[in-house]
């Protein structure tokens, strides 16, 4: 509904024209450094040390949000000081993007979870696991083999001494494998920069935090126009107060709190009507904040897809069917987003025609000046570093066939997630069908395809990249496309912004490894609270089912296969049903995120819909529009409370939290 696109990526940005190119500047370099080695403590503190709040789950991440709003307040103090210190608004935004990337590889879903995966073959080897039988396969340049390195990883070492030279090695080659990773996420998101910011002018939602925030910090008012909005502060408030009643409720259960969700499978006790159950109603002021900027048949989509599923699961119940698992919503998932991105790449058809004419040829009539890279690096680059990656899993003792569908399948599921943020905005870092582009393998082709040169090496290596399915790696594809749209909203070289998500990728990951390192060898994994439980008990798992392969073969798991398929089916008719009827009211990305965090998702976009149906009745787009500020004050009053204040208060008392989690995902 294109009446309904909000000005994030169009009414507030600068005009080009006008305003000379911005590069990745010196100053702005030095202030994403410094800002980013503090974020990068903070994140340590509160999600590993402490863990009582997950801040770079949220979307923006937490401290991403928090040093943007610093620099939005002290820059035009700075300013009345001397301009010459003062930052542009440009490079605010540069130092917001680097922030964004950086504190997302560093936090608990790239970096964390990655790092625990390692050693939990050596560590946790047993008799009864027979893990050692899996050990030969891992290459000593993958993870130590030294077992006193593995005990001190997690029982701690005297005085908190990290054996770097044991660790070099695999830093240094997981690194590359990483560099790989993210080139190809880069390639993708400079193929699509174009077709979907110009082409399609798709609204990026997500980009009206940043871009209002900034408007005018760079002037002469000491605070911007957007923070003097009193209806941002009204948002602002009701978020305050639903966050401040739940702590305070936390200690003190007597103290009525507004709560973070309903119950409504309390109302489903009898069968069949119990197989309605879980159906809980989330109120999460980020979800309704941003929500309000997605058009209304996307809120629409998103409830009622998620109403036919669970309709469907009491009629197979009343059929007397009972299958575990059913309905596989995430099995759905992973069928949706491949249907999905065959998709995208159609509709694109034509302007990736150009590209490759222009990488291929040279065809000087085609413009590519202005792109994050030219059309030939984006093609060859992105090229040269899926060899790279197919070459270095190949040397970690991975089938070729399978590292190529593996990774294919990751980057398929990348490329939606972007897609879902540029167009409909979920603050959702989990919003993507987690974990199947590894399960979905494996249950099509059953256990002995994994097999490979009569060895399961191959098996072991695609256990140990687990992580890669069940983390967070398609947010920063997601961060890529953001960066870009930004940059060219706001008069930043695309080219700079390039290297601004390049650098950004390898600091976070070198911050993220080294600061791990170092909190592990002083407090030990193993004894943190519930530390060690996230990826490892997913590696373990994994390793066990490979070990439980070479005893018994599991053969293709039929129900799941069903599931998949019936998934890519909806999704394609879906599309082809909104090529056909203009007005078709029900979305294929609506489809794709019920399947990916139904449970989640329905109730904020039930209430959204409802509010917005109401705003459009009354008082037309206008109203709307006048409306913007106060929900995305709701979601900047959440982030505050809830990430920056409490996750400060929380740092410098661990102990006092621990009664109270937040979590953003």
């Amino acid at each position: 509904m294109a009446s309904e696109k909000h000005p994030a990526a169009h009414e507030g940005s600068l005009d080009q024209a006008r305003h000379p190119l911005l590069g990745f500047t010196p100053r702005s370099l030095v202030v994403a450094l410094l800002l980013c080695w503090i974020a990068s403590h903070w994140i340590n503190w509160t999600e590993v040390i402490a863990r009582f709040s997950q801040i770079t789950e949220s979307v923006p991440p937490i401290p991403a949000v928090g040093m943007l709003l610093l620099l939005v307040l002290i820059n035009p103090l700075v300013r009345r000081i001397s301009k010459r210190f003062s930052l542009e608004r440009r490079e605010i935004i540069i130092v917001y993007v680097f922030l964004t990337v950086a504190t997302t590889v560093t936090g608990c879903g790239i970096g964390r979870f990655f790092m625990n995966t390692l050693p939990v073959l050596f560590y946790f080897d047993t008799p009864e696991n027979n893990y050692a039988s899996l050990q030969q396969h891992m290459p000593t340049w993958l993870v130590p083999h030294d077992l006193e390195v593995t005990r001190r990883f997690y029982e701690a070492s005297e005085g908190g001494s990290v054996p770097w030279g044991a660790w070099a090695v695999p830093l240094i080659m997981w690194g590359i494998f990483f560099l790989a990773v993210w080139l190809c996420m880069l390639s993708l998101s400079a193929l699509f920069n174009r077709q979907w910011a110009e082409r399609e002018k798709l609204t990026y939602p997500l980009l009206y935090l940043p871009m209002e925030c900034t408007d005018g910090v760079d002037g002469d008012a000491l605070i911007v126009r957007f923070l003097r909005n009193r209806l941002v502060w009204i948002g602002f408030g009701i978020a305050f107060l639903q966050n401040v009643t739940n702590i305070i409720n936390s200690y003190n259960p007597a103290f009525t709190c507004i709560g973070r969700s309903f119950d409504l499978g309390g109302l489903f006790t009898e069968h069949p009507l119990s197989a309605l159950r879980p159906m809980t109603l989330h109120y999460r002021p980020e979800l309704i904040g941003f929500g309000y900027l997605v058009t209304t048949e996307i809120a629409l989509g998103v409830w009622v897809f998620y109403l036919l599923m669970k309709l469907e699961t009491l009629a197979t119940a009343m059929a007397g069917i009972e299958i575990a698992g059913y309905p596989f919503w995430q099995e759905r998932g992973l069928g949706a987003y491949v249907a999905m991105c065959v998709l995208l790449f159609y509709v694109g058809r034509q302007h990736i025609g150009l590209v490759l004419r222009k990488a291929f040829t040279g065809d000087p009539s085609i413009d590519d000046s202005s792109e994050a890279m030219s059309y030939r690096v984006t093609v060859f680059g992105g090229l040269l570093a899926f060899i790279v990656l197919m070459g270095w899993l190949v040397a970690a003792g991975m089938a070729l066939w399978l590292a190529l569908v593996y990774m294919i399948l990751v980057f398929m599921v990348a490329v939606v997630y972007a897609r879902i943020r540029a167009e409909v905005g979920v603050p959702l870092i989990w919003m993507y069908p987690y974990y199947q582009t590894y399960k979905g393998i494996r249950f099509f082709l059953g256990s002995q395809a994994l097999r490979h040169n009569d060895s399961w090496q191959s098996a072991t290596i695609f256990a140990t990249l687990t992580f890669m399915s069940r983390g967070y790696y398609s947010a920063t594809m997601g961060y890529q496309v953001e960066g870009y749209r930004l940059a060219r909203g706001t008069g930043i070289k695309q080219t700079s912004m390039t290297w601004v998500l390049i650098t950004a990728l390898v600091v976070g990951y070198a911050i993220s490894m080294t600061g791990l390192l170092r909190v592990y060898y002083e407090w030990g994994a193993g004894g943190m609270r519930q530390m060690s439980d996230w990826g490892q008990s997913i590696a373990t798992a994994e390793y066990t089912a490979v070990v439980d392969y070479a005893r018994a073969a599991v053969g293709p798991d039929v129900p799941r296969i069903i599931a998949t398929t019936s998934g890519f089916v909806v999704a394609l008719a879906l599309m082809l049903l909104r090529m056909t009827f203009l007005r078709f009211p029900l979305h294929p990305l609506a489809f794709c995120m019920i399947c990916s965090y139904g449970e989640l998702v329905w109730g904020p976009f039930f209430i959204v819909w409802l509010i917005k149906s109401l705003v459009f009745k009354l008082g037309g787009m206008r109203a709307y529009r006048q409306l913007i500020p106060m929900f995305v004050g709701l979601v900047l009053g959440h982030y505050i409370t809830a990430g920056v204040l409490y996750g400060i208060f929380g740092s410098f008392a661990a102990e006092g939290t621990r009664l109270y989690s937040v979590y953003f995902g």
